[in-house]
């Protein structure tokens, strides 16, 4: 282990997912949540204290000016991401964002210009991509164990609604609300389609899709198909009226992959995938298992190495992914706004 001094995270409001990278990095040697804050001094002290984080703030702003906090956790709702993303940049702060990355491309840009601008890190947060799991997916796509990709199937999908778009539970969740870029696409969907493109390894250049809608008209369950320069093609599925699932196929002109592209570990404390070296269909899978454990951790730890080390150290999306992620989402919704007509990336 490399020593450091330890990241000093801020977290941007009290959401329940701000949860998650708070309980996986306690203990890191690597990186620490030292602040919270909410628009609610009270809220922001209530949630500190539950969570043992030591220091609150009754401002976003305040805790962007805080001399103690070097990067921002900013867990936000969708369309505040890129606002207070933009802003942390401006104060000095690195900052590892939730996804949607950003509610469209042009968001996305202004973001990753903003941290050149102001000399900080500024990322796109995917747990599964700092997974073991996944990075054995990169290398395995790196050395063309399968040859060249030609399809890739991404889904992901859980319950938040019943299968006529009313909402399970509390109808103020906010991935039910349009006006706070809710749906199941930028949740979800967000997931498959950054897959895609990790396994792809390049630009998409066009999408259409049909939707079915929620009561509060929210996109409930998406189906795309992406089109990639060079012909290749691949389809996700998204839906928050399904059960939990979450599975991808990777086929190139050389075998197959398959993967779960888990956030966490099940309590085995392993991943696995599977691996078909070959074409005909007499050649028989393999399964590799690997380590896994606490993706919120991986992903924290990997960004404080980044921040610490640099660059080489991150080991989530790259900017030409979390852009053509950005820019395939939009296409994928207005495809499917469109009647499915093919929407230009």
């Amino acid at each position: 282990m490399t020593v450091f001094l330890p990241v000093r995270y801020g977290v941007l409001g009290a959401a329940n997912i701000a949860r998650s990278l708070i309980h996986g990095l306690a203990g890191s040697g690597y990186a620490t949540v030292a602040a919270i804050a909410s628009r609610s001094a009270d809220k922001a002290a209530a949630f500190a204290a539950e969570m043992g984080i030591p220091r609150f703030h009754g401002s976003y702003e305040a805790l962007l000016a805080d001399p103690e906090i070097d990067a921002i956790y900013n867990p936000l709702p969708n369309d505040l991401h890129a606002e207070w993303t933009i802003k942390a940049a401006a104060a000095g702060k690195h900052v590892l964002c939730e996804k949607p990355f950003s509610v469209g491309v042009a968001e996305a840009r202004a973001m990753f210009d903003a941290g050149r601008q102001y000399g900080v890190h500024v990322v796109e947060a995917y747990p599964y991509m700092s997974q073991p799991q996944t990075l054995r997916v990169r290398a395995l796509l790196a050395e063309g164990a399968i040859g060249k990709v030609q399809l890739v199937t991404a889904a992901f999908g859980f319950r938040l609604v019943t299968p006529d778009g009313a909402a399970v539970g509390n109808p103020a969740n906010i991935r039910l609300d349009p006006a706070r870029a809710g749906g199941g696409l930028l949740d979800a969907g967000t997931y498959a389609m950054s897959f895609v493109r990790l396994a792809m390894g390049r630009r998409p250049i066009r999408a259409m899709a049909t939707a079915k809608w929620t009561q509060s008209g929210v996109d409930q369950t998406v189906a795309a198909t992406i089109e990639f320069d060079g012909g290749a093609i691949a389809q996700i599925t998204c839906s928050m009226a399904t059960a939990m699932h979450r599975h991808a196929v990777v086929i190139g002109d050389g075998g197959v992959i398959e993967t779960g592209y888990s956030n966490h570990a099940p309590e085995s404390g392993k991943l696995s995938l599977r691996i078909k070296r070959g074409v005909p269909g007499t050649v028989p899978f393999e399964t590799e298992e690997l380590p896994g454990g606490d993706g919120f951790r991986a992903e924290g730890e990997s960004f404080a190495r980044m921040i610490r080390l640099g660059a080489s150290e991150w080991n989530g999306a790259t900017e030409a992914e979390s852009l053509d992620t950005a820019g395939a989402l939009h296409a994928i919704l207005a495809s499917a706004r469109q009647d499915g007509a093919w929407v230009t990336i």
